[in-house]
């Protein structure tokens, strides 16, 4: 049975530099799978050729089986496959329920024309659109409903923008989801919350999952496998108990150890 996403010898090359060498990694249906590395390991750099804002310089991406190389983000996005960002990208002058919204149109079937005209078709379509918005927004709790579907997005507190960035993911109705450190500045009671929904993405929504995460406790309680990446190579793969213990992989977080002379 071949694997939702392979990744075959990757290669990406910035200006004499290689951000990833010789990359292999899977992740199958139904799985959730970390990556860790210390800074500069080329973890987002992974993550943007997967979606194609990266072209890569050798190797080959296949999901569900075909390549996926030379395709554009929007292209990548409509075959099944979302992300959220490190840096959180909302449309900030739109309400929640319309950033949710505009993220399902890769999924629509009405053109310019039923927009224009404002056909029975178009409006039976965004009709649906809007309450799948609102169902996907309820998964957030009472966070990012109610009175808050019509606020725009930049009134949002740092964490529920966080939250609607992966609402917008889900939105797309992929098959993969990339979260590209969904904690990442939250407190310790947020990351706990958003920890058990990343489980409940996938025992809820079905959504097989790819994290690249620096919080090891979120790591720790979320991942079936976890792979390492250091200097854009990767250096170990396998449960986190596996990982946390490898001393390549300990060496890479602290430095090889001072070899002291008696």
């Amino acid at each position: 049975m071949s694997h939702l996403l392979e990744i075959k010898d990757l290669q990406v090359t910035f200006g004499g530099l290689d951000a990833l060498s010789g990359l292999n990694f899977h992740v199958d249906e139904g799985e959730i799978v970390s990556v860790i590395g210390p800074n500069g390991a080329g973890k987002t750099t992974f993550f943007n050729t997967i979606t194609g804002l990266v072209e890569p310089t050798g190797g080959d991406i296949l999901f569900q089986g075909d390549s996926i190389l030379g395709l554009e983000p929007n292209e990548v996005t409509a075959l099944g496959i979302a992300r959220t960002f490190q840096n959180v990208r909302l449309f900030p002058n739109m309400t929640i329920l319309e950033n949710v919204m505009v993220a399902q149109h890769c999924r629509t079937s009405q053109q310019v024309f039923g927009a224009l005209f404002q056909t029975k078709a178009f409006k039976k379509e965004e009709e649906e659109i809007r309450e799948r918005g609102k169902e996907v927004l309820s998964f957030f709790g009472s966070r990012l409903v109610g009175y808050r579907l019509d606020q725009p997005a930049f009134m949002l507190s740092y964490a529920n923008r966080r939250r609607l960035e992966i609402a917008r993911a889900m939105a797309t109705q992929p098959r993969l989801m990339l979260l590209d450190e969904p904690v990442a500045g939250m407190n310790p009671s947020e990351t706990a919350e958003l920890t058990e929904l990343i489980g409940r993405l996938r025992t809820e929504w079905g959504f097989t999952i790819v994290i690249i995460e620096h919080d090891m406790a979120v790591v720790k309680n979320v991942s079936d496998r976890v792979v390492v990446l250091d200097h854009g190579v990767p250096i170990a793969s396998g449960s986190y108990e596996e990982v946390s213990t490898d001393p390549d992989v300990i060496e890479a977080y602290l430095g090889r150890p001072v070899e002291s002379h008696a």
